[in-house]
């Protein structure tokens, strides 16, 4: 999907890791959301409350993921699911930008 229609966006941005990292979000009709955003190169860790799709629209990074010790790298038009309740850290090798769906 290239575009979201019919949509709310929220103008105030979320701004996490100094600006490192910062997202928009969008309101659906049916109450669902998601957030748009870039990342800057680095290394972070983030905490879910729903379960999350995160999909890199264009970029290059690593996750690792709940329960897992391996690190996965994730490239333009890859995605990633992510539990609720979790935490997950992601290496940001080059500037990327991501959709993050909440699947709950």
């Amino acid at each position: 999907m290239q575009q979201f229609d019919n949509v709310t966006v929220i103008k105030k941005a979320n701004i996490y890791f100094d600006g490192r990292v910062t997202s928009r979000t969008v309101k659906f009709a049916d109450g669902t959301h998601k957030t748009l955003g870039i990342m800057a190169p680095g290394d972070y860790e983030f905490g879910t409350e729903a379960p999350e799709l995160m999909e890199i629209l264009e970029g290059d990074v690593e996750v690792l993921l709940p329960r897992s010790s391996e690190w996965v790298r994730i490239t333009s038009g890859q995605h990633f699911e992510v539990p609720g309740n979790a935490s997950f850290q992601i290496r940001v090798h080059e500037i990327t930008d991501y959709c993050c769906s909440y699947l709950s």
